[in-house]
């Protein structure tokens, strides 16, 4: 049997023990192909949290009518729906993300995480926990993204939000906004979480 949860695991659980991005390792195609800078990191991650909410809740909330045999098309046209709304208001106030992003908003669409959650929490529990669940995985991702955005922006660009950080003779680190520069600086942020929790449990043991 699953092992029980609280409803504050529920929500807690995906932020870092269970972080979708750098633990589980889903969603990396946007993780990797979009944030080279912070904005952009942001953009995405905030269409992401709207849609992996309103999809969880709108799943757990029709569960009983969506037959089995269908389950997973209901899902995709599910996250669609929210998908399609959330490119139009993307367009609408963010013009120069929207455009940014490209065809990384309609792949959110298939992105396993979101796919996921509602097969593996929201389709068996209630709207309220499954929004917790939802939650806590988009701030999961969000902090990832973060993460990768500004580490790349300050490397590859030498801004933070636009806002130039370093002096007139900062060479930038090209390589950071480019494609391989998302596998880089992923495997530099693995590398230090494995750090961290070596030396967390070397601290236990003494």
């Amino acid at each position: 049997m699953p092992r029980e949860t609280t409803p504050a695991q529920d929500l807690i659980r995906g932020i870092w023990e269970e972080n979708p991005v750098l633990i589980q390792m889903l969603g990396l195609c946007p993780a990797l192909a979009v944030t080279n800078t912070v904005k952009n990191a942001l953009a995405m991650s905030a269409a992401t949290f709207f849609v992996i909410c309103c999809s969880s809740v709108l799943v757990s909330s029709c569960k009983r009518f969506i037959p089995r045999e269908v389950r997973i098309s209901a899902y995709i046209l599910v996250i669609a729906t929210f998908v399609t709304l959330a490119d139009m208001m993307l367009q609408a106030y963010a013009p120069v993300q929207h455009k940014e992003l490209g065809a990384f908003i309609a792949l959110i669409v298939v992105n396993c995480m979101i796919l996921g959650r509602q097969e593996a929490f929201s389709s068996k529990n209630t709207v309220l926990r499954s929004l917790l669940d939802a939650i806590g995985t988009g701030i999961g991702f969000t902090i990832a993204l973060l993460m990768l955005g500004g580490f790349r922006e300050i490397l590859g660009i030498g801004t933070f939000f636009d806002i130039p950080l370093f002096g007139s003779n900062f060479e930038p680190w090209v390589v950071f906004v480019l494609p391989a520069g998302g596998f880089l600086t992923l495997g530099f942020i693995i590398l230090g979480m494995g750090y961290f929790e070596e030396r967390k449990k070397a601290g236990n043991a003494a």
